[in-house]
């Protein structure tokens, strides 16, 4: 037998000889592993917090409606802007007692506009209260 080998040979019957000791190793977890295990432990908290936003997004827009059943459709009236006409003058003419600047709000918001800007021929719905 070589040298080397009876070396080995001695250490593994030194290791037989110390006991039964079992040894333990800790787990060690590399930047990466941390991040999976992070992210999993994380991902049960993003998704309950979505649902929780989401549901009391839909509550809230259910008790906006006084009395009225969902999804009844509001009455509109459509009017077609005239040449030099603007929001102003329609507001005003819509409801001379009202602030025009709520009511300018109230059709921009209904008509998905991007500004207050309006054009001739364009049609737009008004609420009517």
């Amino acid at each position: 037998m070589s040298a080397a080998v009876e070396v080995n040979t001695a250490r593994a019957g030194n290791a037989a000889r110390a006991g039964n000791a079992v040894r333990t190793t800790r787990l060690h977890l590399t930047r990466r592993g941390r991040v999976v295990f992070t992210t999993l432990a994380a991902l049960p908290l993003v998704a309950g917090a979505l649902v929780v936003a989401l549901n009391g997004g839909m509550a809230a827009a259910n008790n906006g409606a006084s009395g009225a059943a969902p999804f009844e459709a509001a009455p509109f009236e459509y009017v077609t802007i005239e040449a030099g006409q603007s929001l102003w003058q329609l507001a005003e003419w819509v409801d001379p007692t009202a602030d025009p600047r709520d009511l300018i709000a109230e059709i921009v918001n209904l008509n998905q506009l991007r500004s207050e800007d309006v054009q001739p021929g364009q049609r737009l719905a008004l609420p009517l209260d």
